[in-house]
């Protein structure tokens, strides 16, 4: 286990806090015994990930939780104003539907509350893009809409395009600059600003190499669709060919074409690794299902991917991320804050998770000196 023990210190040295819980989940079922401890501000590997890495040091602060505890307790009391938020969501999947829910939940705790002070018009693209213009056509063409909330990266694209005289969120965008939403992170300049899904690449791709070290080319999967993904895919590309593997890259354009490529993989790589990309996180299990029979390691984007079918991820809380936006959406409604001048916001508290049940069924121990950290 020497070379494991060595490994984690260099993984563990690219992170600023001072220790790390691996969370044990069974695949699919979430069946494995789970504990959580949340890393403290993990860099990333681009010059946009360390803009990212500050602002989140500013923004990421325990009101939210403050807030949500009183309003649990019954202190918070509604906000004599009422609201009508239009959120359009690319694809239900675990991790966009958390987003949304800490959003709902965040909103609550600043005392505006679905059913008494707020109104939610909730419409699902299914992943389509047409579907994502048509809903951002009514959402503008509704007078009575205050905000929107765009989840996921097409969504907005369609949002922005579509909606120019009320304020626009988005969250679970990578990079809404590099995606033409805004003009800079830093400085969004028109109606719309939000969080970002940004997640710590160069942390899971050291994770990889600590848990396969044998590896020596992965292959990098996402959907060709996504410019989010694309973003990622790059920072992976770049992050793997540093630790001295070799890249193999994959795309779908659909969901019906994963198996396809996952089963194209085999044989080619020694393990693989997917973003935090819609159209494979709706369709983990497929890729498990694959990956199981293959004995190939998965590194997975974020946590929920990583229960449905994957071996680890170093993951962000979507959950979490939802309730940011709240806070975001309270100071535009309440606080009358402008977006164009709202910085995008990061989250800066990645967990690390290890899917027990995915490594029996491919075969794979898991170090030691990385199980250790359980419960620390």
């Amino acid at each position: 286990m020497n070379r494991g023990t060595k490994g984690l210190h260099r993984l563990a040295a690219t992170l600023t806090a001072l220790s790390m819980t691996v969370m044990l989940a069974g695949c699919g079922s979430q069946s494995g015994t789970a504990t959580t401890t949340n890393t403290a501000a993990a860099t990333t590997s681009a010059t946009t990930a360390e803009a990212a890495t500050s602002a989140a040091a500013a923004t990421d602060s325990s009101s939210a939780e403050t807030t949500a505890e009183a309003s649990a307790s019954g202190t918070v009391e509604l906000v004599d104003k009422s609201f009508k938020i239009g959120i359009m969501q690319l694809v239900e999947h675990n991790a966009l539907d958390a987003a949304k829910e800490g959003f709902v939940d965040g909103l609550a705790a600043h005392g505006i509350v679905e059913g008494e002070n707020l109104t939610i018009d909730f419409e699902n693209a299914q992943n389509d893009q047409s579907n994502a213009q048509t809903i951002a056509q009514q959402f503008a063409a509704d007078s009575d809409i205050d905000l929107v909330l765009a989840i996921a990266t097409p969504v907005a694209q369609a949002a922005v395009n579509a909606i120019t005289d009320r304020p626009i969120l988005v969250t679970a965008v990578t990079d809404p600059a590099a995606s033409g939403l805004v003009k800079s992170n830093d400085a969004p300049g028109g109606n719309l600003t939000g969080t970002s899904d940004l997640n710590p690449v160069k942390e899971q791709m050291q994770l990889l190499t600590e848990l396969v070290p044998d590896a020596k080319t992965v292959g990098i999967m996402y959907s060709s669709s996504e410019a989010n993904s694309e973003v990622q895919a790059k920072l992976a590309e770049t992050e793997a060919q540093a630790l001295g593997l070799k890249t193999e890259i994959f795309t779908a354009s659909a969901s019906n074409e994963i198996q396809q490529v996952v089963e194209s993989a085999v044989g080619k790589v020694d393990a693989i690794y997917i973003p935090t990309d819609n159209t494979f996180a709706s369709s983990m299990a497929i890729v498990g299902q694959v990956a199981e029979e293959a004995k190939l390691p998965v590194i997975a984007g974020e946590e929920n991917m990583m229960k449905a079918g994957a071996l680890a991820t170093v993951s962000l809380d979507y959950y979490k991320l939802g309730q940011q936006t709240a806070d975001m959406a309270y100071d535009i409604l309440v606080n009358g804050k402008d977006p164009a001048t709202m910085p995008i916001e990061y989250q800066s508290d990645p967990v690390l998770a290890i899917n027990q049940d995915f490594a029996d069924a491919i075969g794979l121990t898991i170090p030691d000196s990385i199980l250790a950290e359980v419960g620390k």
